[in-house]
């Protein structure tokens, strides 16, 4: 018999499996249980699967407060946070995403589809101004938009009494919140909107780079505050001017 033959005789063996169901599916469950195995294993022997990267951060209790809200009104749906390492990527929206900035997200809201643009690095982009009015009435500042109004965040006030939880909750899943990040998350909320307050020293020394500042123009901490400022802090925690990757990884 030639080597032809033989070969096909042994490929022709396939034909066992597809008759029967059963051998099938015990044989997928086994090539899926020893690549999984492959894939996860050598994890719980590394320090450390992500680059560490400076100014990275945890966020501020009202950025965090503006992502639960994000979350809520379903913005990952139509927007993403990923910027791929593609030319016409990262020449559209900028510096393509590091695995470090999603760090600190549980769940992560990297998205898969784009019926609006990636937001990865839409912080600083435009202004408070423009982002609450994109809210109010997107029509007003992108004529073509398709995206439904958020005005109603502008009459919802933040409760900051439950920001502890919220900080507490997101420490239990690794967040490197600490006692005094707790302890402080209420009052940080309040100190994040007002320049003037007497804790803003205290805030930055939390959370260097956070942004302070009454972002929707209105008395009060509204939903609204909180969504702008988490947007306006998107892609602004890494320096890309002095950002070199680590090779080694």
């Amino acid at each position: 018999m030639s080597d032809t033959q033989e070969n096909k005789g042994f490929l022709a063996k396939h034909g066992i499996l597809e008759r029967s169901p059963t051998l099938l599916l015990v044989s997928s469950l086994l090539v899926v249980t020893v690549g999984g195995i492959v894939e996860i294993a050598p994890l719980f022997y590394l320090e450390n699967t992500i680059e560490e990267v400076e100014g990275v951060r945890p966020y501020s209790p009202l950025e965090l407060a503006g992502r639960d809200i994000y979350i809520r009104e379903g913005c990952y749906v139509c927007h993403s946070q990923m910027i791929r390492p593609m030319r016409d990527e990262v020449e559209r929206y900028g510096h393509y995403s590091l695995a470090a900035e999603s760090m600190y997200d549980h769940p992560h809201q990297w998205g898969s589809k784009r019926t609006g643009p990636d937001l990865a690095r839409v912080g600083g982009k435009y202004s408070d101004a423009w982002h609450v009015d994109h809210m109010i009435d997107p029509q007003s500042v992108v004529p073509e938009s398709i995206m439904p109004g958020y005005g109603y965040l502008m009459d919802v006030m933040v409760n900051a009494e439950y920001a502890a939880d919220v900080v507490a909750t997101h420490r239990i899943v690794g967040v490197p919140y600490t006692e005094d990040m707790i302890a402080a998350a209420a009052s940080d909320v309040l100190a994040q909107i007002d320049p003037d307050s007497d804790s803003y020293d205290d805030l930055l020394e939390r959370y260097p780079g956070a942004q302070i500042r009454n972002f929707d123009g209105a008395p009060g901490v509204s939903e609204m505050d909180a969504l702008v400022a988490y947007l306006q802090m998107l892609g602004t925690t890494v320096d890309f001017s002095t950002f070199t990757p680590d090779a080694s990884r």
